[in-house]
């Protein structure tokens, strides 16, 4: 059985030179917030295993427990790589609370202000997938701090990143929840909502 990755491999997969160089940031976009079969195909062959090892609370938490980045892989690797591996599913959405826990102790760690912009993009994304209006204010608030932390060259990609933070936030003060999750999760939609996603709403 081969060994599975490390946390300085889901960090140099998910984030590679983008900490250095908006330029790397801006080619890893389509990574992080495109939908493809390939990169999903790709992160199920090389991470499958771990999403589900890591999907156990105390192997998270022994990751978040050795350092930041170590609690920025748990991260990426709870909150984006099964968004990858269950698109449509409620699986997607399972370790949202796990990650949202390990994202807290680290925001209460100060463990962020280590990080780079691009870095703390993801350590700051559970709180945006939450679907708590107090959580939604302090993303909201938070990626505002960040814009305001980052350097020039960043800046453009945080400016983004924050109106996509105010975007899941009026979902949330509209509808008190993500329309778009409903029939992966098995709710049934009002017909508001309804109307909604039939405008094309959704993330």
């Amino acid at each position: 059985m081969s060994e599975l990755p490390t946390p300085q491999d889901v960090i140099d997969y998910w984030i590679g030179e983008a900490s250095a160089s908006p330029d790397a940031a801006g080619e890893k976009h389509k990574l992080w917030f495109g939908k493809s079969e390939e990169t999903d195909a790709e992160i199920r062959d090389r991470f499958g295993a771990l999403v589900e090892t890591l999907s156990d609370l105390p192997s998270a938490e022994d990751w978040a427990a050795r350092g930041p980045r170590e609690r920025l892989a748990v991260i990426i690797v709870l909150d984006q790589f099964r968004r990858n591996l269950f698109r449509d599913d409620a699986r997607a959405f399972e370790q949202d609370d796990l990650a949202l826990l390990l994202c807290k102790d680290g925001l209460a760690l100060k463990q962020d202000k280590g990080l780079s912009e691009v870095e703390r993009i993801f350590f700051y994304l559970p709180l945006e997938h939450s679907e708590a209006p107090e959580d939604q204010e302090r993303s909201v608030s938070i990626f505002t701090d960040l814009l305001v932390e980052s350097r020039e060259g960043f800046r453009d990609l945080i400016e983004s990143t924050l109106q996509y933070a105010k975007d899941h936030k009026k979902v949330i003060d509209q509808f008190g929840r993500f329309p778009h999750r409903n029939k992966a999760l098995g709710r049934d939609s009002t017909d508001e909502e309804k109307e909604w996603l039939a405008e094309g709403g959704g993330f």
